[in-house]
C-alpha cells in the first residue's frame, strides 16, 4: 500500500522559530564530517519541516543500521501481546534443540528481557565469535559463548542479542520480521514498502540491514511518542512503550565525559536513552529521537562518523527553537525556510565534464588498484574509462561483475533502475586525473575513485564505510518480498550493525 500522507503545519503554527531550523541546516552543511541526507521535524503529530539533500529523496529506502533494533522490539511487543514470547522466559527455552549443549548456567540464566536490554552479561561484542561458532544458526554461537557475568548485572553493545531476540519472534510467529510487521505495524502507520538483509536466508536480520525511507523512522517515532496510539487506534500498549523506552540498564563509564556522552545515559529495550528523550540510533547518522518533553519527533538519515556532533548540533540548534506557543506573523519566515528545504542538495564534484586536453588519452583507458589492492574496497579489481555517444562512462570491475557509471556535464547522474541504485558525480580535477564520486542511493555511502593517468591506476577511498563488507552488489536494498508469496524471501546477506 502506499503511505498515507502525514499532517502538515507550519512551524510557526506549531510553536517552533524557523531561525532555529535554519541554523542546524547551516551548522550540518558546513559541518566538514558530517553529509546530511534527510530531515523530519514533528511537532504535536505534524510533520513541520522535511528535506532531503538531492540525490537523495523521500520515496526512496534508505539503510537504517541499528535503528533496525528499534522496529525489532515493536515486534517483539506485538508477539508479546499476542502471547507468543515471554520476557521473563529463559532464551534457551525457545530453542530446546540447543537444550543439552548449553550447559553455562549463566547462559541458561539468560531471559528474553536480558537480550533485549543488551544486557545478557557479557562484557563485550560477541558477533564475530558467534558467527564464527555457527554461521548457520548463530542463536547457537552466541549461547555457546559463556556469559561473563550474570545477565542483567552489566550491559554490552551487543549484536547477537537482538539477533536472538528477533529469531525468537520469526520462530514464534513463523513469520520474517517484515512479513510479521506489515499488517500489524507496517500498513496502520502507512508504511510503504520496506526491505530486511535476511541470514539465514527467511530470517531477517533484526540487529541491522532494514531499508526504509524516513518518513517510516518518523511514523516509529511517532507512535512511541503517543504512547502507543495511532488515529485513534491502540497498536502498542502503554506498559510496553512505557517499559521499552525507560533505562533497563547503565551504560555510564563514570567519567565526567560520559555525562556528555549520549551513548551513556541507559539502555532500554533496543532504544538508546539521551541527554534529551531516548532515541533509535543507525551507523553513520541514522536517527529516531523522541522528545517527550517538547511533543516533538526528529529523524535523520546522514553519513558521519562523528555521530555525537550530529546530535549536538541537534541538541543546539533545534531543541531552543520549540517553543511553548504558536508564534505569531512568522509567515515569510515559514516560506523561506520551506523554499529552503525544497533545494537541499549534496554538492556535486567540482570539476570540468571532460579532459582539458588530449581526450583521446583516456578513451578506453582501463586503470589498475593502485600498489596491487585496493584496500578501501579490496573486491574492486579495475575502471575503464570511455567515450560514449552520450558522454563519459566510468566502469567499475569486481571480477567478472562491471558496474557501469554514466558521468553528467554537471550535478548528479542518478541510475534509478540500475540493478544498484546510484548517483554519480565527477569529472577531471587536472589533465592527469580523474574523480568520480559514487554514492549509493540506498545505503549512507559514498565511495570517491580517483584515476591517474599517468601510471594508469586507481584509488577508492570510502567516505562512510560500509560495515560488513562485501561487493558493491550489497549495496542496495533486497528485492521486495510479493505479498502473495508468504513463504519466499529477498536477497540474502549479512551485515554488522550499529
Amino acid at each position: 500500500m502506499s503511505a498515507r500522507p502525514l499532517p502538515v503545519s507550519s512551524p510557526a503554527a506549531e510553536g517552533v522559530d524557523a531561525h532555529g531550523i535554519h541554523a542546524f541546516l547551516d551548522a550540518v552543511e558546513c559541518a566538514p564530517d558530517i553529509e546530511p541526507h534527510s530531515l523530519m521535524v514533528l511537532r504535536h503529530g505534524r510533520v513541520v519541516a522535511a528535506g532531503w539533500w538531492a540525490p537523495y529523496t523521500p520515496e526512496r529506502p534508505h539503510l537504517l543500521y541499528s535503528l533496525s533494533k528499534s522496529f525489532t522490539a515493536t515486534a517483539a511487543a506485538l508477539a508479546a501481546t499476542e502471547g507468543l514470547l515471554d520476557l521473563d522466559a529463559p532464551v534457551i527455552s525457545y530453542f530446546p534443540e540447543f537444550a543439552d549443549e548449553i550447559t553455562d548456567p549463566r547462559s541458561r540464566a539468560m531471559l528474553v528481557r536480558h537480550v533485549a536490554s543488551m544486557a545478557s552479561g557479557h562484557l563485550a561484542e560477541t558477533y564475530e565469535r558467534a558467527f564464527r561458532l555457527d554461521r548457520n544458526d548463530p542463536v547457537r554461537g552466541f549461547l555457546l559463548i559463556p556469559p561473563d557475568r550474570d545477565p542483567g548485572t552489566v550491559f554490552a553493545y551487543n549484536q547477537p542479542c537482538t539477533y536472538t531476540l528477533a529469531a525468537i519472534v520469526q520462530r514464534q510467529t513463523g513469520r520474517s520480521l517484515t512479513e510479521y510487521l506489515r499488517p500489524r505495524l507496517l500498513d496502520p502507520l502507512g508504511i510503504g514498502e520496506v526491505a530486511w538483509l535476511q541470514h539465514p536466508r527467511g530470517r531477517d536480520l533484526g540487529f541491522s540491514g532494514l531499508h526504509a525511507a524516513t518518513d517510516a523512522i518518523a511514523r516509529l517515532g511517532l507512535l512511541h511518542l503517543q504512547g502507543g496510539v495511532w488515529e485513534g487506534e491502540r497498536l502498542l500498549s502503554a506498559a510496553w512503550v512505557a517499559e521499552a523506552t525507560r533505562p533497563h540498564i547503565a551504560t555510564a563509564d563514570g567519567t565526567a565525559e560520559g555525562a556528555e556522552s549520549d551513548w551513556q545515559q541507559g539502555y532500554g529495550f533496543q532504544f538508546w536513552q539521551s541527554r534529551h528523550g531516548y532515541r533509535g540510533d543507525g551507523a553513520y547518522g541514522q536517527f529516531c529521537l523522541v522528545l517527550p518533553e517538547h511533543d516533538a519527533v526528529i529523524a535523520t538519515t546522514a553519513a558521519t562518523e562523528q555521530m555525537q556532533d550530529l546530535l549536538n548540533l541537534v541538541w543546539r540548534h533545534l531543541l531552543p527553537a520549540f517553543a511553548e506557543k504558536p508564534l505569531d506573523g512568522r509567515d515569510d519566515e515559514d516560506a523561506a525556510l520551506a523554499e529552503r528545504l525544497a533545494g537541499l542538495a549534496l554538492p556535486p564534484v567540482a570539476a570540468r565534464p571532460g579532459p582539458p586536453a588530449a581526450p583521446e588519452t583516456w578513451s578506453d583507458t582501463s586503470f589498475t588498484p593502485k600498489g596491487g589492492d585496493c584496500a578501501d574496497q579490496p573486491t574492486l579489481t579495475g575502471v575503464t574509462v570511455a567515450a560514449t555517444p552520450h558522454g563519459w562512462t566510468v566502469t567499475l570491475a569486481e571480477g567478472d561483475e562491471q558496474l557501469a557509471l554514466p558521468l553528467a556535464d554537471s550535478g548528479w547522474a542518478v541510475e534509478d533502475g540500475a540493478a544498484i541504485p546510484t548517483a554519480v558525480s565527477g569529472g577531471w580535477t587536472d589533465p592527469d586525473a580523474l574523480r568520480v564520486d559514487v554514492v549509493f542511493l540506498e545505503t549512507p555511502h559514498r565511495l570517491t575513485v580517483t584515476c591517474s593517468l599517468a601510471d594508469r591506476t586507481f584509488t577508492a577511498r570510502w567516505h562512510t564505510t560500509p560495515l560488513g563488507g562485501g561487493p558493491l552488489r550489497r549495496l542496495r536494498a533486497p528485492r521486495p518480498v510479493p505479498r502473495d508469496r508468504p513463504g519466499s524471501v529477498g536477497k540474502s546477506g549479512v551485515g554488522e550493525g550499529r
